[in-house]
Protein backbone atom coordinates (compact mmCIF):
# COMPACT_ATOMS: atom_id res chain seq x y z
CA UNK A 1 0.00 0.00 0.00
CA UNK A 2 3.39 2.09 0.59
CA UNK A 3 4.58 1.87 -2.76
CA UNK A 4 1.38 2.15 -4.16
CA UNK A 5 1.51 5.96 -2.85
CA UNK A 6 4.94 6.61 -3.25
CA UNK A 7 4.08 5.94 -6.95
CA UNK A 8 1.06 8.15 -6.99
CA UNK A 9 2.87 10.59 -5.76
CA UNK A 10 6.15 10.09 -8.42
CA UNK A 11 3.34 10.23 -10.66
CA UNK A 12 1.49 13.45 -9.24
CA UNK A 13 4.94 15.23 -9.14
CA UNK A 14 5.36 14.23 -12.56
CA UNK A 15 2.31 15.43 -14.13
CA UNK A 16 3.01 18.66 -12.48
CA UNK A 17 6.52 18.80 -14.00
CA UNK A 18 4.96 18.01 -17.14
CA UNK A 19 2.41 21.14 -16.76
CA UNK A 20 4.84 23.38 -15.99
CA UNK A 21 6.76 22.95 -19.19
CA UNK A 22 3.84 22.80 -20.97
CA UNK A 23 2.97 26.68 -19.34
CA UNK A 24 6.67 27.99 -19.83
CA UNK A 25 6.56 26.53 -23.62
CA UNK A 26 3.73 28.20 -24.46
CA UNK A 27 4.85 31.22 -22.76
CA UNK A 28 7.59 31.12 -24.84
CA UNK A 29 5.61 30.28 -27.93
CA UNK A 30 3.70 33.70 -27.15
CA UNK A 31 6.53 36.05 -26.55
CA UNK A 32 7.93 34.97 -29.57
CA UNK A 33 4.39 35.26 -31.76
CA UNK A 34 1.98 37.37 -29.05
CA UNK A 35 -1.09 36.83 -31.37
CA UNK A 36 -1.09 33.20 -30.45
CA UNK A 37 -1.37 32.89 -34.71
CA UNK A 38 -0.12 30.79 -36.93
CA UNK A 39 0.67 33.34 -39.60
CA UNK A 40 4.28 34.10 -38.17
CA UNK A 41 6.46 36.42 -36.56
CA UNK A 42 5.99 39.48 -38.09
CA UNK A 43 2.47 39.02 -38.89
CA UNK A 44 1.57 38.91 -35.43
CA UNK A 45 3.61 41.73 -34.58
CA UNK A 46 1.88 44.03 -37.70
CA UNK A 47 -1.35 42.75 -35.84
CA UNK A 48 -0.21 43.98 -32.60
CA UNK A 49 0.66 47.19 -33.78
CA UNK A 50 -2.67 47.46 -35.52
CA UNK A 51 -4.70 46.92 -32.55
CA UNK A 52 -2.81 49.76 -30.65
CA UNK A 53 -3.56 52.01 -33.73
CA UNK A 54 -7.09 50.97 -33.16
CA UNK A 55 -7.50 51.72 -28.95
CA UNK A 56 -4.53 54.05 -28.79
CA UNK A 57 -5.41 56.31 -32.14
CA UNK A 58 -8.98 55.49 -33.27
CA UNK A 59 -11.58 58.14 -32.75
CA UNK A 60 -15.35 56.25 -32.98
CA UNK A 61 -17.22 59.54 -33.21
CA UNK A 62 -15.09 61.41 -35.97
CA UNK A 63 -14.13 58.18 -37.65
CA UNK A 64 -10.31 59.69 -37.96
CA UNK A 65 -7.62 59.00 -36.01
CA UNK A 66 -6.22 61.49 -33.13
CA UNK A 67 -3.14 63.14 -33.81
CA UNK A 68 -1.31 61.21 -31.37
CA UNK A 69 -1.88 59.23 -28.20
CA UNK A 70 -2.05 59.45 -25.31
CA UNK A 71 -4.23 62.16 -26.87
CA UNK A 72 -4.47 65.59 -24.98
CA UNK A 73 -7.13 68.19 -25.51
CA UNK A 74 -7.30 70.28 -29.20
CA UNK A 75 -4.15 68.54 -30.26
CA UNK A 76 -6.45 64.93 -30.84
CA UNK A 77 -7.99 66.75 -33.97
CA UNK A 78 -5.88 70.27 -34.61
CA UNK A 79 -4.34 70.84 -37.39
CA UNK A 80 -6.29 68.28 -39.72
CA UNK A 81 -3.24 66.16 -41.00
CA UNK A 82 -4.92 65.30 -44.02
CA UNK A 83 -1.89 63.34 -45.68
CA UNK A 84 -1.17 61.47 -41.94
CA UNK A 85 -5.15 60.28 -42.47
CA UNK A 86 -4.26 59.16 -45.89
CA UNK A 87 -1.28 56.85 -44.69
CA UNK A 88 -3.39 55.41 -41.67
CA UNK A 89 -5.96 54.60 -43.96
CA UNK A 90 -2.82 52.84 -46.53
CA UNK A 91 -2.19 51.25 -43.10
CA UNK A 92 -5.41 49.78 -42.86
CA UNK A 93 -5.74 48.57 -46.34
CA UNK A 94 -2.99 46.76 -45.81
CA UNK A 95 -4.10 44.62 -42.31
CA UNK A 96 -6.99 43.83 -45.15
CA UNK A 97 -5.01 42.79 -47.71
CA UNK A 98 -3.11 40.68 -44.99
CA UNK A 99 -6.26 39.46 -42.73
CA UNK A 100 -9.20 39.82 -44.61
CA UNK A 101 -10.63 40.65 -41.16
CA UNK A 102 -14.17 42.20 -41.17
CA UNK A 103 -12.82 44.75 -38.47
CA UNK A 104 -10.43 46.40 -41.22
CA UNK A 105 -13.15 46.77 -44.07
CA UNK A 106 -15.67 48.65 -41.57
CA UNK A 107 -12.75 50.81 -40.30
CA UNK A 108 -12.37 52.07 -43.82
CA UNK A 109 -15.67 52.47 -44.78
CA UNK A 110 -15.91 54.56 -41.86
CA UNK A 111 -12.52 56.96 -43.09
CA UNK A 112 -14.37 57.58 -46.07
CA UNK A 113 -17.26 59.30 -44.17
CA UNK A 114 -15.16 61.16 -41.60
CA UNK A 115 -12.53 62.30 -44.17
CA UNK A 116 -15.82 64.11 -46.28
CA UNK A 117 -17.25 65.27 -42.85
CA UNK A 118 -14.06 66.77 -41.79
CA UNK A 119 -12.57 68.21 -44.97
CA UNK A 120 -16.36 68.67 -47.02
CA UNK A 121 -14.79 66.85 -50.15
CA UNK A 122 -11.63 65.09 -50.99
CA UNK A 123 -10.12 67.53 -52.68
CA UNK A 124 -7.45 69.99 -50.82
CA UNK A 125 -4.78 72.52 -51.36
CA UNK A 126 -1.83 70.30 -51.48
CA UNK A 127 -1.30 68.22 -54.45
CA UNK A 128 0.97 65.64 -52.99
CA UNK A 129 -1.35 65.41 -50.47
CA UNK A 130 -4.54 64.25 -52.58
CA UNK A 131 -1.56 62.14 -54.09
CA UNK A 132 -1.55 60.22 -51.22
CA UNK A 133 -5.42 59.92 -50.58
CA UNK A 134 -6.12 58.73 -54.25
CA UNK A 135 -3.83 55.83 -53.78
CA UNK A 136 -4.95 54.72 -51.02
CA UNK A 137 -8.24 54.64 -52.27
CA UNK A 138 -7.72 53.15 -55.78
CA UNK A 139 -5.94 50.49 -53.27
CA UNK A 140 -9.07 50.17 -51.41
CA UNK A 141 -11.20 49.89 -54.14
CA UNK A 142 -8.54 46.91 -55.43
CA UNK A 143 -9.36 44.81 -52.76
CA UNK A 144 -12.94 45.66 -51.42
CA UNK A 145 -14.89 46.56 -55.28
CA UNK A 146 -16.58 49.31 -53.82
CA UNK A 147 -17.74 51.90 -56.09
CA UNK A 148 -16.73 54.99 -54.33
CA UNK A 149 -13.54 54.55 -53.58
CA UNK A 150 -12.80 54.17 -57.28
CA UNK A 151 -14.75 57.37 -57.99
CA UNK A 152 -12.80 58.52 -54.58
CA UNK A 153 -9.64 58.40 -56.13
CA UNK A 154 -10.68 59.58 -60.04
CA UNK A 155 -12.48 62.71 -58.47
CA UNK A 156 -8.30 63.16 -56.81
CA UNK A 157 -6.81 62.40 -60.11
CA UNK A 158 -8.85 64.69 -61.98
CA UNK A 159 -7.75 68.05 -59.58
CA UNK A 160 -4.45 66.64 -59.04
CA UNK A 161 -3.35 67.26 -62.90
CA UNK A 162 -4.41 70.81 -62.63
CA UNK A 163 -1.01 71.03 -61.02
CA UNK A 164 0.86 70.29 -64.09
CA UNK A 165 2.30 73.46 -65.68
CA UNK A 166 5.31 75.01 -67.56
CA UNK A 167 7.37 76.24 -64.89
CA UNK A 168 10.51 74.53 -64.24
CA UNK A 169 9.84 72.82 -67.35
CA UNK A 170 6.59 71.07 -66.61
CA UNK A 171 5.55 69.02 -63.47
CA UNK A 172 3.17 69.01 -60.64
CA UNK A 173 3.01 71.83 -58.06
CA UNK A 174 3.27 71.40 -54.50
CA UNK A 175 0.39 73.29 -53.71
CA UNK A 176 -2.04 75.66 -55.16
CA UNK A 177 -0.44 78.49 -53.40
CA UNK A 178 2.80 77.95 -55.14
CA UNK A 179 2.06 76.76 -58.63
CA UNK A 180 6.14 77.31 -59.49
CA UNK A 181 7.71 74.67 -56.66
CA UNK A 182 7.78 71.11 -58.07
CA UNK A 183 9.19 68.43 -55.97
CA UNK A 184 9.32 64.73 -55.66
CA UNK A 185 6.51 64.36 -53.62
CA UNK A 186 3.86 65.86 -55.81
CA UNK A 187 4.83 63.91 -59.18
CA UNK A 188 6.69 60.89 -58.27
CA UNK A 189 3.44 59.64 -56.31
CA UNK A 190 1.61 61.44 -59.38
CA UNK A 191 2.99 58.64 -61.54
CA UNK A 192 2.41 55.91 -59.74
CA UNK A 193 -1.53 56.87 -59.43
CA UNK A 194 -1.23 57.58 -63.30
CA UNK A 195 0.06 54.02 -63.90
CA UNK A 196 -2.21 52.28 -61.78
CA UNK A 197 -5.44 53.90 -63.19
CA UNK A 198 -3.68 52.99 -66.51
CA UNK A 199 -3.36 49.45 -65.57
CA UNK A 200 -6.79 48.98 -63.81
CA UNK A 201 -9.06 50.72 -66.03
CA UNK A 202 -7.53 51.03 -69.55
CA UNK A 203 -7.61 54.80 -70.23
CA UNK A 204 -4.93 56.18 -72.21
CA UNK A 205 -4.96 59.13 -71.27
CA UNK A 206 -3.77 58.43 -67.63
CA UNK A 207 -0.66 56.56 -69.16
CA UNK A 208 0.42 59.64 -71.13
CA UNK A 209 0.30 61.61 -68.02
CA UNK A 210 2.41 59.26 -66.04
CA UNK A 211 5.11 58.70 -68.73
CA UNK A 212 4.78 62.53 -69.13
CA UNK A 213 5.16 63.12 -65.38
CA UNK A 214 8.18 60.66 -65.12
CA UNK A 215 9.91 61.68 -67.72
CA UNK A 216 10.14 65.38 -65.68
CA UNK A 217 10.80 63.78 -63.14
CA UNK A 218 13.44 61.97 -64.39
CA UNK A 219 14.93 64.23 -66.23
CA UNK A 220 15.05 67.27 -63.93
CA UNK A 221 15.12 65.90 -60.04
CA UNK A 222 16.98 62.44 -60.18
CA UNK A 223 20.86 62.84 -59.79
CA UNK A 224 22.16 60.00 -63.11
CA UNK A 225 24.89 59.55 -61.79
CA UNK A 226 24.08 58.17 -58.94
CA UNK A 227 20.33 57.76 -58.77
CA UNK A 228 19.95 59.77 -55.53
CA UNK A 229 16.50 61.72 -56.00
CA UNK A 230 16.51 65.24 -55.20
CA UNK A 231 12.98 67.35 -53.12
CA UNK A 232 12.37 69.64 -55.23
CA UNK A 233 12.98 73.00 -57.85
CA UNK A 234 12.53 76.66 -56.88
CA UNK A 235 11.24 76.28 -53.82
CA UNK A 236 12.10 80.12 -53.20
CA UNK A 237 12.13 81.66 -56.33
CA UNK A 238 15.69 81.27 -57.23
CA UNK A 239 15.07 78.05 -59.86
CA UNK A 240 17.78 76.11 -57.80
CA UNK A 241 17.34 72.40 -56.82
CA UNK A 242 17.08 71.48 -53.25
CA UNK A 243 19.93 69.04 -53.39
CA UNK A 244 20.87 69.16 -49.81
CA UNK A 245 17.32 67.53 -48.96
CA UNK A 246 18.10 63.58 -48.99
CA UNK A 247 14.94 62.60 -47.72
CA UNK A 248 14.02 58.56 -47.70
CA UNK A 249 10.73 58.81 -49.12
CA UNK A 250 11.94 60.71 -52.03
CA UNK A 251 13.67 58.22 -52.93
CA UNK A 252 11.03 55.31 -52.61
CA UNK A 253 7.87 56.84 -54.51
CA UNK A 254 10.64 57.05 -56.99
CA UNK A 255 11.50 53.68 -56.69
CA UNK A 256 7.91 53.15 -56.80
CA UNK A 257 7.35 55.20 -60.30
CA UNK A 258 9.93 53.48 -61.94
CA UNK A 259 8.25 50.15 -60.94
CA UNK A 260 4.99 50.89 -62.14
CA UNK A 261 6.50 52.13 -65.34
CA UNK A 262 8.01 49.06 -65.32
CA UNK A 263 5.03 46.39 -65.02
CA UNK A 264 3.15 48.62 -67.59
CA UNK A 265 5.79 48.14 -70.36
CA UNK A 266 8.06 45.34 -69.04
CA UNK A 267 10.83 47.72 -70.21
CA UNK A 268 13.59 46.56 -67.66
CA UNK A 269 15.32 50.00 -68.17
CA UNK A 270 13.08 51.26 -65.79
CA UNK A 271 13.53 48.90 -63.31
CA UNK A 272 17.01 49.23 -63.45
CA UNK A 273 16.00 53.02 -62.67
CA UNK A 274 14.52 51.64 -59.40
CA UNK A 275 17.73 49.28 -58.39
CA UNK A 276 19.97 52.44 -58.84
CA UNK A 277 18.06 54.68 -56.23
CA UNK A 278 17.46 51.26 -54.25
CA UNK A 279 21.28 51.03 -53.90
CA UNK A 280 21.66 54.60 -53.31
CA UNK A 281 19.70 54.05 -49.86
CA UNK A 282 21.45 51.15 -48.83
CA UNK A 283 24.85 52.24 -49.72
CA UNK A 284 24.33 55.93 -48.45
CA UNK A 285 20.75 56.60 -46.37
CA UNK A 286 21.74 53.66 -43.91
CA UNK A 287 24.24 53.69 -41.29
CA UNK A 288 27.60 51.45 -41.84
CA UNK A 289 27.81 50.36 -38.52
CA UNK A 290 24.00 49.39 -37.80
CA UNK A 291 22.41 48.93 -41.14
CA UNK A 292 19.68 50.99 -39.92
CA UNK A 293 17.80 53.87 -41.42
CA UNK A 294 17.81 57.46 -40.42
CA UNK A 295 15.36 59.16 -37.95
CA UNK A 296 13.84 62.08 -39.65
CA UNK A 297 12.50 63.79 -36.82
CA UNK A 298 8.96 63.71 -35.73
CA UNK A 299 5.85 65.40 -37.19
CA UNK A 300 5.71 64.56 -41.18
CA UNK A 301 9.26 63.31 -40.99
CA UNK A 302 8.34 60.35 -39.26
CA UNK A 303 6.36 59.33 -42.02
CA UNK A 304 9.01 59.41 -44.35
CA UNK A 305 10.59 55.72 -43.71
CA UNK A 306 7.58 54.11 -43.61
CA UNK A 307 7.23 55.44 -47.30
CA UNK A 308 10.32 54.04 -48.75
CA UNK A 309 9.67 50.64 -47.41
CA UNK A 310 6.61 50.64 -48.98
CA UNK A 311 7.53 51.39 -51.87
CA UNK A 312 11.28 48.77 -51.54
CA UNK A 313 8.07 46.07 -50.72
CA UNK A 314 6.83 46.54 -54.63
CA UNK A 315 10.79 46.29 -55.88
CA UNK A 316 11.55 43.53 -54.13
CA UNK A 317 7.79 41.77 -55.39
CA UNK A 318 9.15 42.00 -58.56
CA UNK A 319 12.76 41.44 -58.62
CA UNK A 320 13.15 38.78 -55.55
CA UNK A 321 16.32 37.69 -56.85
CA UNK A 322 18.67 40.52 -56.45
CA UNK A 323 16.49 41.91 -53.40
CA UNK A 324 18.39 39.64 -50.06
CA UNK A 325 20.44 43.58 -49.40
CA UNK A 326 17.34 44.96 -48.87
CA UNK A 327 15.57 42.43 -47.56
CA UNK A 328 18.51 42.04 -45.21
CA UNK A 329 18.21 45.49 -44.22
CA UNK A 330 14.49 45.70 -43.47
CA UNK A 331 15.04 42.81 -41.24
CA UNK A 332 17.54 44.52 -39.45
CA UNK A 333 15.33 47.50 -39.05
CA UNK A 334 12.34 45.48 -38.30
CA UNK A 335 14.22 43.72 -35.03
CA UNK A 336 15.65 46.78 -33.76
CA UNK A 337 12.39 48.80 -33.98
CA UNK A 338 10.51 45.73 -32.06
CA UNK A 339 13.48 45.11 -29.33
CA UNK A 340 14.36 49.29 -28.94
CA UNK A 341 12.29 51.63 -30.78
CA UNK A 342 9.02 49.85 -29.25
CA UNK A 343 6.99 50.46 -25.85
CA UNK A 344 7.96 48.28 -23.16
CA UNK A 345 4.54 47.42 -22.39
CA UNK A 346 2.71 48.28 -25.97
CA UNK A 347 2.89 48.03 -29.43
CA UNK A 348 4.11 51.69 -29.87
CA UNK A 349 6.89 52.85 -31.56
CA UNK A 350 9.33 55.32 -32.14
CA UNK A 351 10.72 58.19 -34.84
CA UNK A 352 13.82 56.12 -34.41
CA UNK A 353 13.78 52.81 -34.52
CA UNK A 354 16.79 51.96 -32.41
CA UNK A 355 15.52 54.06 -29.35
CA UNK A 356 12.50 54.13 -27.16
CA UNK A 357 9.96 55.85 -27.66
CA UNK A 358 8.54 59.56 -26.44
CA UNK A 359 5.59 59.42 -23.78
CA UNK A 360 3.45 61.23 -26.71
CA UNK A 361 3.55 58.64 -29.94
CA UNK A 362 2.42 60.54 -32.93
CA UNK A 363 0.21 59.07 -35.54
CA UNK A 364 2.76 59.50 -38.32
CA UNK A 365 5.38 57.80 -35.85
CA UNK A 366 3.36 54.99 -35.03
CA UNK A 367 2.00 54.52 -38.63
CA UNK A 368 5.37 54.26 -40.01
CA UNK A 369 6.52 51.90 -37.47
CA UNK A 370 3.42 49.57 -38.65
CA UNK A 371 3.98 50.47 -42.83
CA UNK A 372 7.53 48.76 -41.79
CA UNK A 373 5.68 45.68 -39.64
CA UNK A 374 3.36 45.00 -42.77
CA UNK A 375 5.97 44.92 -45.39
CA UNK A 376 7.70 42.62 -43.33
CA UNK A 377 4.41 40.54 -42.72
CA UNK A 378 4.70 40.58 -46.84
CA UNK A 379 7.75 39.18 -47.35
CA UNK A 380 7.17 36.34 -44.75
CA UNK A 381 4.45 35.72 -46.49
CA UNK A 382 6.65 34.94 -49.69
CA UNK A 383 8.72 32.65 -47.98
CA UNK A 384 11.51 35.39 -48.61
CA UNK A 385 12.79 35.94 -45.06
CA UNK A 386 15.26 33.28 -45.06
CA UNK A 387 17.82 34.63 -42.32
Amino acid sequence: MADMTGKKRILAVSASVVAVLIMVIAAMFLLRNPSGSDDGKWAARADLAQRELLDQFWDEKRKLHNNAAPCMLQLCTDPFHYWWQAHALDTLIDGYARTKEESYKQRIEAMYQGILDRNGVFPNAYYDDMEWMALAWLRAYDHLGDERYKQAALVLWEDILTGWNEEMGGGIAWRKEQLDYKNTPANAPAVILGARLYARFGDERDWEWARRIFEWQRKTLVDPETGLVWDGINRLGDGRIDKDWRFTYGQGVYIGAAVEMYRVTRDASYLEEAWKTADYVLRHMTSPATGMLPSEGDGDGALFKGILVRYLLELIKEDPARADGLVQMLVTNGESLWEHGKHPEAALFSNSWAQTPDPVVQLSTQLSGMMLLEVLAVLEQMDTIDF
